[in-house]
């Protein structure tokens, strides 16, 4: 990229955060909604049984990469924006895509040799027939979540001159051609196929083109690669977000000791509480990173930053999940089909409420994390990452023991919420004190105008006309509650640029 790209702006630049969140938003429903058509069909087709809890387990290791790729969207926007601001962005891309490559070339060729032993390792008690079916479905699942770790990272060089829809754009269009190849072949390639190949390399290729359209080749501007470093980054600033999805993985060993289905039922109730933090908390902190890196943070303005964007990403996260605790049962059936009809249905529009206290500590994740790379508080990373997993196995433990795949449901919120105040301690013991004071006021006030709006109505109402007024008595109590903070964090946000 030109060394005077800093000073020519990007014509971008200036839109309101809200519009590109809104983008950056539809991209990940679009993302989502593709996920579910997917879902529907796999659900159709092969129902609810220990080959689909095989391929859901396998799915599971592709998340938990691709959630981590997105993740580290948020660690390498601040550095990007320096570079760009130093007229270095195109060496800095260059020597990130260099490194990668260093880690997902071996990574794929492990996992393409070794497919039994890493079936049986995500697999866990699951019968063997489901571990031949992950071992079949790993050697594609592993590259394609690598493709959507070189998107996130073109995305980043592009969200460091403030463009968002084209990467956008890139995902949604892999995940619209990802899911058509994967409807089109799930007759004669059954449950694994090339959609979610194709997927990471339409994400990847369509922002890359648009770099080098606008000067972003891969050539080198005097930026040395440093692989070395650059891994150690690589390392350090995925360990987390890695640890994140650890705890659903976990979670996943521990589903499979509940019973056959289980897997599936538990996979598809966090797609859809993901998808909800995703399209609001997430799409929130990619778009501020940036900004937050050009006019410096301090622990306060930290913690207003993580409360009021908190605030505007739980008010939808509380309507989604009112109406999934109405209508969940009945959408799930008529998407999934017969094999999650009745309490199979009823159990999994449950469990997206069961996953309540994950989404509140999620979203929060999505906000803190960039602010320690703006910030520079890195160096707890590693012993955070490293405690999440170590503690979350004795708390999924209790939590089966307790209540079965409920519990294992609850260990995953109580494990991200210990995650959220390490990370916000990391910060600063001053943010750490009032980001969980305004976070435990925020979540008491949307929980309880959840359970007021759509638990009233469930008593008066059928589910239907429930759903619609809680709904509406929903965004009342809202609009009543705006002077208690919603009114401020939406004017926080729109601010950001």
């Amino acid at each position: 990229m030109p060394a005077d790209e800093q000073g020519k702006g990007s014509p971008e630049r200036g839109r309101s955060a809200v519009r590109s969140g809104m983008l950056t938003g539809l991209s990940f429903l679009t993302v989502s909604g593709a996920a579910a058509v997917a879902g529907a069909v796999l659900a159709h087709k092969f129902g609810r049984d220990v080959r689909t809890d095989g391929f859901m387990a396998a799915y599971g290791v592709y998340l938990v990469l691709v959630l981590g790729a997105q993740s580290f969207r948020m660690v390498v926007v601040p550095d990007l924006t320096r570079a760009a601001a130093l007229g270095s962005l195109a060496g800095e891309f260059r020597a990130y895509v260099v490194s990668f490559a260093a880690v997902a070339i071996p990574a794929t060729l492990v996992v393409a040799l070794f497919p039994g032993f890493f079936g049986e390792l995500v697999t866990g008690r699951l019968p063997h027939e489901s571990a031949v079916i992950a071992g079949r479905a790993l050697p594609w699942l592993v590259p394609a979540a690598f493709g959507q770790l070189l998107a996130a990272l073109a995305a980043s060089a592009l969200a460091a001159r403030d463009s968002y829809l084209v990467a956008a754009a890139g995902f949604a269009l892999g995940a619209i051609g990802g899911v058509t190849v994967f409807v089109v072949l799930a007759h004669a390639h059954g449950l694994v196929s090339w959609g979610l190949a194709l997927n990471g390399a339409v994400a990847v290729g369509l922002p890359a083109l648009v770099l080098a359209r606008r000067g972003g080749r891969l050539r080198g501007t005097g930026v040395p690669l440093e692989l070395r470093r650059r891994l150690w980054r690589l390392l350090y600033g995925a360990a987390v977000p890695f640890a994140v999805q650890g705890v659903y993985v976990i979670g996943l060993r521990f589903a499979a000791g509940t019973g056959p289905g289980n897997v599936t039922s538990l996979s598809y109730a966090y797609l859809l509480a993901a998808t909800f933090v995703s399209a609001t908390a997430f799409s929130l902190s990619l778009i501020a990173a940036a900004p937050l890196t050009r006019r410096g943070v301090d622990a306060e303005s930290a913690a207003y930053h993580v409360v009021h964007t908190a605030w505007v990403a739980l008010a939808f996260v509380g309507a989604a999940t009112g109406l999934v605790a109405l209508l969940g049962g009945r959408v799930i059936t008529a998407v999934l089909g017969d094999a999650y009809a009745g309490k199979v249905g009823d159990q999994l529009g449950r469990l997206v409420v069961y996953l309540s206290p994950w989404m509140v500590a999620w979203a929060a994740f999505s906000i803190i994390y960039p602010l320690l790379f703006v910030m520079h508080r890195t160096r707890f990373l590693l012993p955070i990452a490293v405690a999440a997993v170590l503690v979350d196995v004795p708390i999924s433990i209790a939590g089966r023991a307790w209540w079965g795949l409920t519990g294992v449901t609850f260990a995953m919120g109580i494990s991200m919420g210990l995650i959220v105040l390490g990370l916000m301690a990391a910060l600063s013991p001053r943010t750490l004190t009032l980001a969980f004071a305004g976070l435990v006021r925020l979540s008491a006030l949307v929980g309880a105008a959840t359970a007021l709006a759509f638990g009233g109505a469930s008593l008066l109402l059928d589910a239907v006309p429930a759903a619609a007024a809680g709904l509406g008595l929903y965004a009342l109590i809202l609009l009543a509650a705006r002077e208690l903070g919603l009114a401020e964090a939406w004017h926080h946000v729109r601010a950001l640029r």
